[in-house]
């Protein structure tokens, strides 16, 4: 025992220590919707994991971007000294569409990347720096990368302007590289990284599947990979948002392969926190369904006036049991099907 106390003693670092030692508290980041909380961690009460790497998948126009932005809304309105670097790889990101989601535009840092090298070497030097400052002064910090599929990479760059028709064979590893050396400085960082990717269809599959672009790379280095599908929200003859349906393709976290509902506003309401909570209650006897509406205390009430007025009806008790649910449903271990 002396001889691995003095191990540690000599690398003198703060991430080398004995197993004993190794703090297991899991901490989360709440993405603002109850229901996709307990998909990613098996608690209402959780998030994505604070300190991981969580990559959001679909096909194109499902909504990744609209709801990464969510989550960080959500994230800097939680923590407000904290920040948000968006590696933008679609020149998608407006100041206006910013505003339009209620995001505080002095604590949003957009930083356009185009290469694979290009995104690798500004989020070592980012993550460097935070660790670089005394951790008193680490304020709460989140990175995404919107989006992985459309970086390219200088060699790519170079073929096109030599007008070289070739496909180069180096990028998934150099998307490998990237990732192994970003996984853990953002661990010691404690920074969370989303990273939304593209699917396609997997030509000869025996059943339909999708697969999520880029290589291996992010696979591996992802704790949790949620493949996304969507479908329109009306109020009236107006789209405001998606229903977005949300299923684990990977999870360290919780059980793979569960799918939930969520509801994505176009606005600055963003997710919604309490969708989907009535299906998953139904299940588990916290609410009752008589026809088309839920029976509470003496009343029978249509889920769309619960939403409309969801602290009425999803009190501290009611959340508290519903968190009992999701550990049941998503949680390893437990006895939810």
């Amino acid at each position: 025992m002396d001889f691995l106390k003095d191990i540690v003693k000599e690398i003198g670092d703060e991430y080398t220590q004995l197993a004993k030692d190794i703090d297991e508290t899991e901490t989360y980041v709440d993405t603002g919707s109850f229901i996709f909380n307990g998909l990613v961690s098996g608690s209402i009460f959780g998030g994505v994991s604070r300190n991981k790497i969580t990559a959001i998948a679909g096909e194109s126009s499902t909504g990744k971007t609209f709801f990464s932005l969510a989550v960080v809304k959500n994230f800097l309105d939680n923590n407000p000294a904290s920040y948000c670097l968006y590696f933008d790889t679609e020149a998608s990101i407006t100041r206006a569409l910013l505003e339009s989601r209620g995001i505080d535009l002095e604590r949003f840092v957009v930083i356009n990347v185009v290469t694979i090298e290009d995104f690798r070497s500004k989020a070592l030097k980012a993550v460097d720096k935070y660790l670089q400052m005394p951790e008193e002064d680490r304020k709460p910090c989140m990175f995404v990368l919107d989006s992985l599929g459309m970086l390219s990479t200088e060699k790519e760059i170079t073929d096109a302007l030599d007008d070289k028709r070739v496909r180069d064979m180096t990028k998934s590893q150099l998307v490998k590289g990237a990732f192994r050396m970003l996984t853990l400085k953002l661990g010691q960082a404690n920074i969370p990284l989303i990273v939304t990717n593209h699917t396609y269809d997997v030509i000869g599959s025996y059943v339909p599947t999708k697969e999520m672009g880029g290589g291996s790379g992010l696979k591996y280095a992802a704790s949790t990979i949620i493949y996304l599908g969507k479908k329109k929200e009306r109020e009236g003859k107006e789209t405001v948002g998606n229903i977005i349906k949300a299923k684990t393709h990977k999870s360290r976290l919780s059980k793979e392969n569960k799918e939930v509902e969520i509801r994505l506003f176009y606005d600055e309401r963003g997710l919604d926190p309490y969708y989907g909570l009535l299906s998953l209650g139904e299940k588990y006897g916290v609410f009752k369904k008589v026809g088309n509406r839920y029976e509470i205390g003496e009343a029978k009430v249509y889920p769309k006036t619960i939403y409309e007025n969801p602290e009425k009806y999803f009190t501290k008790e009611v959340l508290q049991a519903l968190d009992e649910c999701a550990a049941k449903e998503f949680s390893y271990g437990s006895s939810g099907n």
